[in-house]
């Protein structure tokens, strides 16, 4: 029996004045999986998130996240999700641990210390759970954003250009916590600018360009669509200081001189 799509999203338009953003996005996403929106700035991507989080109406079209119309069913929609945007949401002030059990009783949970405890563990920020988050890096920032939104459990998370502005240590360490999310079971649409970070962790990649989607497929369906590029090998020839090198490396370490002597060679001996 095939599975309902975590999200479905069918003829999605919206505008802005006169800007057309979307121009009809049809797209599904399947639970458990990784599905990359891949874009230019101005592309559509946040205007997409924004509208499945219900935060934002669409002009036209329909959008269903974990079975929920987002239009007529808003309130259902925010119960199973949780949204991510492009810069850290985390309270400089408090301490990683703190900003967690904040949010746990926002929720309404039981329990919000021992629910604090285990995401700092889960994400490698128990040893940081006591200082504050001002003196977080970009990527226990992140990660303490991440561990944030998943309290409560939700089915289904939004990460909108979650590595911008980060090194790449905090990139590859974010791209860690995306793959232990999958994992999981939990779904993610992940918003990016980035071709390698959509290539690294995507398992379906939709290309997304002037409020309409190009293209929709895995990495390798996407690859197929142009031809195998000819690789010309060119004959690389040896520098001075390769030469040399290799003639002056110690006894069985290199290429003897006898071995790269030829007629005419400089300092050849005579017969």
């Amino acid at each position: 029996m095939t599975q309902e799509p975590a999200i479905r999203v069918t003829g999605l338009q919206k505008s802005f004045k006169d800007v057309h953003v979307l121009r009809g996005v049809d797209f599904d996403v399947q639970p458990g999986a990784i599905f990359a929106l891949l874009g230019s700035n101005g592309a559509g991507k946040t205007t997409i998130v924004r509208i499945l989080s219900t935060l934002l109406a669409a002009d036209a079209g329909s959008a269903h996240v974990n079975g929920f119309d987002v239009a007529t069913r808003p309130q259902s929609v925010r119960e199973s999700i949780s949204l991510t945007g492009q810069f850290a949401a985390v309270d400089e002030v408090l301490t990683g641990r703190e900003n967690l059990i904040l949010v746990a009783r926002l929720r309404h949970l039981k329990t919000p210390g021992r629910i604090a405890d285990d995401l700092l563990t889960r994400f490698s920020l128990a040893d940081a759970g006591s200082r504050k988050a001002a003196t977080y890096s970009g990527g226990m920032r992140r990660r303490l954003d991440i561990a944030m939104s998943l309290i409560g459990d939700p089915k289904v998370i939004f990460l909108d250009e979650p590595t911008t502005g980060l090194d790449p240590q905090a990139r590859i360490e974010v791209w860690q916590t995306v793959r232990q999310l999958a994992r999981r079971g939990t779904t993610v649409l992940l918003t990016t600018q980035y071709l390698d970070e959509a290539e690294q962790l995507a398992d379906r990649i939709a290309i997304l360009h002037e409020g309409r989607i190009l293209v929709n497929g895995t990495l390798a369906e996407l690859k197929r669509l142009l031809p195998p590029a000819k690789v010309e090998y060119v004959e690389k020839q040896p520098s001075l200081e390769e030469v040399f090198l290799t003639l002056t490396a110690p006894d069985g370490a290199g290429v003897g001189a006898d071995a790269v002597r030829g007629p005419g060679s400089i300092g050849k001996e005579p017969s």
